[in-house]
């Protein structure tokens, strides 16, 4: 599978416009949006798609999680600019996204503490063997990843870095 974006390339530093916003109170003030991914490569026997965006360089002795949608029908193979606001409407319906490390489901742009290194943020698509993962928006992202692991059939990572 192969996973792009026409917001950044792999290994490039974020835009401000999908920086954490400042009504987060973490001392950030991006546009928080989502960037458009789109993904290619599906193997045969994909169900469903898993979008996923986590910083393994968080201090928090397990990463932190920035968004998880799960639920994402098969014959879909992009998500647009802002699909993460869960006011924009932009995702399809049945598509689910799931609580977060900031408490609640939709996307949570990057803030690492300021002065620390450059952080990776991994943004992963998951193609999925089965239709829904048995989870609600109040599943812990931990939780999801124990499901995807095991229904996973193949994925693809684009990491942005961003420093505060």
């Amino acid at each position: 599978m192969q996973l792009t974006s026409s917001n950044f390339k792999d290994g490039d530093y974020l835009a401000m416009d999908h920086v954490l916003s400042s009504e987060y109170g973490f001392g950030c003030s991006g546009g928080n949006r989502s960037p458009q991914l789109a993904w290619s490569g599906a193997p045969q026997g994909t169900r469903s798609f898993a979008v996923t965006c986590y910083d393994p360089d968080a201090p928090t002795g397990s990463g932190f999680w920035h968004w998880v949608v799960v639920n994402l029908p098969s014959n879909l193979t992009e998500l647009p600019l802002d699909a993460g606001n869960q006011r924009s409407g932009k995702l399809p319906d049945g598509a689910l996204q799931v609580r977060t490390d900031f408490g609640a489901p939709g996307y949570g742009g990057p803030c690492p503490p300021q002065g620390d290194h450059p952080h990776r943020y991994l943004f992963t698509v998951f193609a999925v063997g089965v239709d829904q993962l048995p989870v609600n928006a109040d599943t812990s992202a931990a939780v999801v990843g124990f499901n995807l692991h095991f229904n996973t059939l193949a994925k693809a990572e684009l990491m942005g870095l961003f420093k505060h």
